[in-house]
């Protein structure tokens, strides 16, 4: 091997474990002190290289703990959450080998996260460019047990449904009704909810019981963007 390629090499190297050393700081000082406790997903965090599902610009980001805005085709955005509710949202569905999730916009990362805790994960994104981006960062941490879908977010994808525990990454006002149909009897679903009153969103948990989303358990407050399908509709006044 040349010089010029053992440099190479110990530059990657190095920067392997730099980012390494961030991820660590991140589960050390967002993660555990704020009741993420679930061993398994502390150590997907640990694992997985947040920036590959960031474009490149905004890779110097992914271990702030601050929500992350991203543009997808034609100038379409998504929020990332931060870290600390990304965790407790999921720890909040308590994801089980064997399972089956489908996680709504969420550009990639959380699906990862999910990835080898679970059996089987559908990641679904409206926007191709994202879903792209998905499927690269995926396809880099080799996530075979990931399937990115492109599709309206509010409609789910219930070609692969029923779903243990289904996850919105992001705020809602309305629009869980066919995401709720296609939970499996027992299933989770996990969101962050906005009241009628615009203030005080919380990240809850419904449990699907006899055919109906009831068993709603609010885990902790949480500010987020609404995502794209789950706006309230404009009410009209003449």
């Amino acid at each position: 091997m040349s010089e010029a390629a053992v440099a190479t090499v110990r530059r990657d190297t190095e920067q392997g474990q730099a980012v390494a050393e961030l991820r660590r700081t991140m589960v050390d000082r967002q993660l555990r002190p704020f009741d993420v406790t679930d061993v398994p997903l502390l150590e997907r965090f640990l694992d997985v290289p947040r920036e590959l599902f960031l474009p490149a610009s905004q890779g110097p980001l992914a271990y702030s703990d601050l929500a992350i805005t991203v543009k997808g085709a034609g100038g379409h955005k998504r929020t990332l959450l931060p870290p600390l509710v990304l965790a407790r949202l999921l720890q909040g569905g308590a994801p089980r080998p064997g399972e089956k999730a489908l996680d709504i916009g969420g550009a990639g990362y959380s699906a990862a996260l999910l990835s080898s805790l679970v059996g089987d994960v559908v990641a679904l994104e409206s926007d191709p460019e994202l879903a792209a981006r998905a499927k690269e960062g995926l396809a880099a941490i080799g996530a075979k047990d990931v399937r990115v879908e492109t599709g309206p977010l509010e409609k789910g994808f219930a070609a692969a449904a029923p779903y243990d525990v289904i996850y919105v990454q992001g705020a809602v006002e309305a629009g869980l009704d066919a995401l709720f149909a296609q939970l499996a009897p027992n299933g989770r679903l996990l969101t962050i909810v906005t009241p009628e009153t615009g203030a005080g969103q919380h990240v809850v948990r419904y449990e699907r019981q006899g055919g109906q989303a009831a068993g709603r358990v609010s885990l902790l407050s949480a500010n987020a963007t609404v995502l794209e399908g789950f706006a309230k509709p404009q009410a009209f006044s003449f």
